[in-house]
């Protein structure tokens, strides 16, 4: 008669469909119309409209925020996500920062073909403790083998030779500019 190992298994917690958004924390600055969407993690999931998320700042049922931060702070709000019939809550955070100036520093990149290309875009001024972001607005424009990632690294092995004008849009805490990166591969 062989042995029979028992083992415990533990149920790992079922989760819900209403336990998380994607995000549920966003950056905003005093004043800048809000470009954000509240999207839940379950497909088929829909936003409730509720009251006001902070002053100056509504949502409605897609899920769009909307508005302008009227003063700056942190907010906390509940809104509903639904499945069918059934609802739930979700807190939802809002650092809505006060508007501080800020600009892109060198958006000049040299390099040399078959070689790599190692850069990063900088940026002067504009609130502490928070990241930009950069996305390219006209990806054709990218030469072959080199990418300018979410962080504004500029980086790959450039194919060929010749001058590069790429579109990228900066955004920190939702105050955005469009700017113009010059690649210049020798």
């Amino acid at each position: 008669m062989g042995s029979r190992a028992l083992y415990a298994t533990r149920a790992a917690p079922a989760a819900t469909p209403f336990d998380r958004l994607v995000e549920d924390t966003f950056y905003l600055t005093v004043g800048i119309e809000v470009e954000q969407r509240l999207m839940p993690v379950e497909k088929g999931a829909r936003i409730r409209p509720g009251p006001r998320l902070a002053p100056g700042i509504g949502v409605d049922a897609t899920g769009r925020v909307y508005g302008r931060p009227e003063r700056a702070g942190t907010y906390a709000a509940q809104v509903q996500i639904c499945r069918d019939q059934a609802c739930d809550e979700e807190r939802v955070t809002f650092v809505v920062l006060r508007n501080v100036p800020w600009a892109p520093g060198a958006l000049t990149f040299p390099g040399r073909a078959g070689q790599r290309l190692d850069g990063n875009i900088q940026i002067r001024g504009g609130p502490t403790g928070v990241p930009p972001t950069f996305t390219v607005t006209r990806q054709g424009a990218l030469p072959p083998g080199v990418t300018i990632g979410p962080d504004g690294h500029v980086g790959g092995v450039p194919v060929e030779s010749g001058v590069s004008r790429v579109p990228v849009r900066i955004c920190l805490a939702g105050n955005c500019a469009g700017v113009v990166v010059t690649l210049i591969v020798i």
